[in-house]
């Protein structure tokens, strides 16, 4: 018999305390208990939020920029280590899930950066990690690209949860491959960014790119975007005067939940901090699937093939390791391997 839940589910739309990973983290633990006291069972929060995104690469030339890639190096993060296990305590103290945009550090690599989501469980557990496929646009003078070992929807006791990071909720056949392992709960991680080109509306953007995702998948999304505070304004606008007119435009951070109709849920929040609630009824998503369900019935799989490569990327391959000696998030093939030891990711 299928049973599918209400969930309670939470975004929140907020600035990190820039740069400054250990505030940051501790902004994220306390957002988890006022989210979690009104009785959320998702917390989502935005892209990178611990702990701040490269803003520089889009008001400076990339030489004028480099020592605040430095500043971003030494406030990265690496995954497993004790900023995540910080979080991942509040969230299993709190008993709800957490899905919280980071820059990771590659362990092997001091200036590797990745644009990171982490997937956290009620219990305290990590689920896993997305790292963003592509940088966009001017991101790519900061992070690595991710791969496909992180293409992952996780069985839940909310359902089938994935997530993707700002940009690449456009991309669709990443989002197909979370369909297609039977999400119903997507996460779109934002940041706000009001340096886009002047007709350009970020908010509106954001709005219908989720709904794009849950009228064609027929899921849930929900939206979690960032904000630009006063801290981010004057930390550019000392040495670069444009960049307070740039930072201060207004409808550039959207953050709600849509429903598998590719209508809101509830109020969004545009641009001002706060944290949107919605109780979602998974049910919903079966209905429209008879209409259009475009991972069964309604696609042509021996006219149309997606092959996905999941295997992780290393930059060697060792052969005196053991493979399997120890879990980390450095292989994701060995996580899978280990069923559910982080968490239970669907194959």
């Amino acid at each position: 018999m299928l049973n599918l839940p209400v969930v309670k589910v939470a975004a929140v739309q907020a600035a990190p305390v820039f740069l400054d990973t250990n505030a940051t983290v501790e902004k994220v633990c306390a957002l988890i208990e006022e989210a979690a006291g009104q009785g959320a069972q998702l917390i989502a929060f935005p892209e990178v939020f611990v702990a701040g995104y490269p803003y520089w690469n889009w008001i400076m030339n990339p030489v004028e920029g480099s020592p605040w890639f430095d500043k971003l190096c030494r406030s990265a993060i690496e995954i497993p280590g004790p900023e995540i296990q910080r979080i991942a305590q509040a969230a299993g103290r709190h008993g709800v899930h957490v899905v919280v945009g980071v820059n990771e550090r590659s362990p092997t690599g001091i200036s590797t950066l990745y644009n990171t989501l982490v997937f956290i469980g009620p219990d305290g557990k990590l689920l896993g990690r997305h790292r963003k496929l592509v940088p966009t646009w001017a991101e790519k003078l900061t992070w690595a690209n991710g791969d496909g070992a992180s293409l992952r929807v996780y069985d839940t006791a909310i359902g089938p949860l994935g997530g993707l990071a700002c940009g690449e909720n456009t991309n669709t056949l990443a989002r197909f491959s979370l369909l297609a392992q039977g999400e119903l709960l997507h996460v779109a991680s934002y940041i706000s960014l009001p340096v886009a080109p002047p007709d350009y509306d970020m908010a509106e953007a954001i709005k219908v790119r989720a709904m794009a995702h849950c009228f064609e998948g027929k899921v849930f999304t929900v939206v979690a975007c960032s904000t630009i505070s006063e801290e981010i304004i004057s930390a550019f606008s000392k040495t670069h005067p444009q960049a307070e007119q740039m930072l201060r435009r207004k409808n550039s951070a959207f953050s709600g939940v849509i429903g598998p109709d590719g209508r809101l849920v509830g109020e969004p929040l545009i641009d001002a901090e706060g944290i949107v609630y919605a109780d979602v009824d998974l049910s919903r998503c079966i209905q429209p699937r008879q209409m259009h369900d475009i991972t069964g019935h309604y696609n042509r799989f021996d006219v149309f093939d997606l092959r996905v490569n999941r295997q992780p990327q290393q930059a060697a391959q060792f052969s005196d390791l053991q493979r399997g000696a120890s879990l980390d998030f450095d292989d994701e093939a060995d996580q899978a391997a280990a069923g559910t030891a982080e968490g239970g990711a669907r194959p």
